[in-house]
């Protein structure tokens, strides 16, 4: 199925970053929140249906995909990577998964698992105490 993420689609904000990093994690705001609205972006409907059924942290109960991108030093950077992320979460929405079609095992499978079985009760059966 075919499909376009579309720029004008995402917001995005521009925070301080979490954690260690010493002067520059004080002063520049390089960590990006990236807001996707699933409900009111241009996706199809079945990719839509599907990325607001999976239990996906990052998505919230109002339907919008909610990124935090901080492990760049630059914004443009934690930008793009927020902005990979996305399009790797809708991706594995797109995709559907091949039906599994249920197959018999052969004959000989289940001739293997059967003296497989009469060998292990054997030697379980040699492990008991002897009546004497």
């Amino acid at each position: 199925m075919r499909w376009q993420l579309q720029p004008d689609e995402v917001t995005w904000t521009a925070v301080r970053a979490q954690g260690a990093g010493g002067q520059n994690v004080n002063k520049v705001s390089s960590a990006v929140h990236l807001r996707y609205d699933v409900a009111a972006s241009s996706l199809p409907d079945e990719i839509k249906e599907r990325l607001l059924t999976t239990s996906d942290q990052r998505i919230t109960q109002d339907g919008v995909v909610v990124i935090k991108a901080q492990s760049h030093r630059t914004q443009e950077m934690n930008l793009q990577d927020a902005m990979q992320r996305l399009h790797d979460l809708i991706a594995q929405a797109a995709h559907i998964p091949k039906a599994r079609k249920a197959t018999k095992p052969t004959r000989a499978s289940q001739k293997r698992r059967v003296e497989g079985k009469k060998r292990d009760g054997a030697t379980k059966a040699l492990r008991r105490k002897v009546d004497e």
